[in-house]
């Protein structure tokens, strides 16, 4: 993982420099100091996932691009199988499969996202952040507690919550097991997600 973690910041760092963006305007629009920033583009953290989609749209790119080194070429259709999709593994303990990485110029960004239970994250306060455009989460399988603003509620199988996702907002696994659900993030009118 660290060597991934590398290839990113270097992508990040290259690309940054390339369309001559400085490191403060960038931790601003990330909203940390510079030297948080700074530390991530040494790849000296781990990428937040909202991190990783304020950079790749200020850039210009598509996520993938930062991920992967290489661009999204399908346009008509993109078929993943099972347990095919893009790993990401950007949240504390959260791992993201993105369904649609292959496609592109994508509208939205479809995820099966597995949350792992942690007895603690569950009772502790929820780390929130924001991002543009909207979001969709779908419970395939266990519980979330998800908070919005000030509102906080339990998801079950089934349930569904669709949002403006520039609203603080974050999850945790809840009721003693891990939790898989679908997340589609659509970006805003502008074609925006950071």
């Amino acid at each position: 993982m660290d060597d991934k973690i590398m290839e990113i910041a270097q992508r990040i760092r290259g690309m940054r420099e390339d369309l001559d963006i400085s490191a403060a305007e960038m931790a601003e629009l990330l909203e940390m100091s510079e030297t948080e920033y700074l530390e991530y583009e040494s790849g000296k953290r781990d990428f937040p996932f909202t991190f990783l989609y304020k950079t790749a749209s200020r850039f210009g790119l598509d996520i993938s691009d930062l991920i992967t080194g290489t661009s999204p070429r399908l346009t008509v259709y993109t078929h993943v199988k099972k347990g095919r999709g893009l790993p990401i593994e950007r949240r504390k303990g959260f791992k993201y499969h993105s369904l649609a990485y292959l496609f592109k110029n994508r509208y939205a960004e479809p995820f099966l996202v597995e949350a792992p239970y942690d007895e603690k994250a569950e009772k502790d306060e929820i780390l929130l952040s924001t991002h543009k455009g909207q979001e969709f989460d779908y419970i395939l399988s266990g519980s979330l507690r998800v908070r919005i603003n000030d509102h906080e509620f339990i998801m079950n199988e089934g349930d569904a919550v669709y949002y403006d996702s520039s609203n603080k907002h974050g999850m945790v696994a809840a009721g003693g097991r891990d939790c898989t659900f679908l997340a589609v993030v659509i970006k805003d009118m502008d074609g925006r997600m950071d």
